[in-house]
């Protein structure tokens, strides 16, 4: 059986590039209809993977152009069952990783929500506010659906709690490259380099970067020390600005940029 693990582990060393490229898309954001047209716009364009994000009201770790996306969604009424549509419209070409908060996933029950995300074709889930020594329920329902539970790296996180995490990931270490939300900067951080090399030293699975990266020279940079390369609110913008076509012509330039 191919587990969601699998199909990222494939994507992480299949795309023939310095590093795999993982678009940021909200589920539902402009609309079902155009994410699910956006989201095969970047299959298109070169995405090797989807972070596709379901819209909540209270997202702590979201900028203003992805917290204006979600909030659009839910005015809309995007719920859950919506960002599920999608992703089962996209994962049948690329692995989709869903980032959903906690309180969503706790509401349906873990074991049921992990089941929902499998069917749906989801290979990963991202909770980036489910601290990972409080996260054992939901990971033990994520292992039995076979859909990796991908945990969160900080630049303040101690070097023990790297180690722990480090040694537990599933999928891929998502490492933050900033304190702070989601949002496109001028600058990399510079101490970004450290951060990633705390965590290589961790774990056995890809580190996959991302908040702040916008431009294809931040991917490149990014590419030269991580695996991955994450660019979300970049690529939510351009859905609003223009949809299905705009994203595939940025999630293009970003591919183009890590041949």
């Amino acid at each position: 059986m191919t587990t969601g693990a699998d199909r990222i582990a494939a994507a992480f060393s299949g795309h023939g590039r310095t590093a795999a490229l993982m678009p940021y898309l909200m589920g539902g954001h402009p609309d079902v209809s155009a994410s699910v047209e956006c989201g095969l716009a970047a299959v298109e364009a070169g995405a090797d993977m989807i972070e596709l994000g379901v819209p909540f009201s209270d997202p702590l770790a979201d900028g203003p152009v992805i917290h204006a996306a979600a909030t659009a969604a839910l005015r809309n009424g995007v719920r859950l069952d919506d960002v599920l549509e999608v992703a089962r419209a996209v994962s049948s070409r690329i692995p989709v990783v869903l980032m959903v908060y906690a309180n969503a996933v706790l509401a349906r029950g873990a074991d049921h929500f992990a089941d929902e995300a499998a069917s749906a074709g989801a290979a990963g889930l991202i909770v980036p506010d489910l601290p990972y020594d409080e996260a054992g329920a939901v990971r033990d329902a994520c292992d039995a659906a076979h859909v990796a539970l991908v945990p969160l790296v900080a630049p303040t996180t101690t070097a023990e709690r790297v180690a722990e995490i480090g040694r537990g990931a599933r999928g891929f270490v998502y490492t933050v490259s900033l304190a702070g939300t989601t949002g496109e900067r001028d600058e990399l951080p510079p101490e970004l380099g450290d951060t990633v090399a705390r965590v290589r030293a961790a774990t056995d699975v890809p580190v996959a970067v991302g908040f702040g990266i916008s431009t294809p020279e931040h991917a490149r940079r990014v590419a030269a020390i991580a695996d991955g390369v994450i660019v979300g609110s970049r690529i939510v913008r351009a859905a609003g600005e223009g949809g299905a076509e705009a994203v595939g012509a940025v999630v293009r330039e970003l591919a183009t940029g890590l041949e």
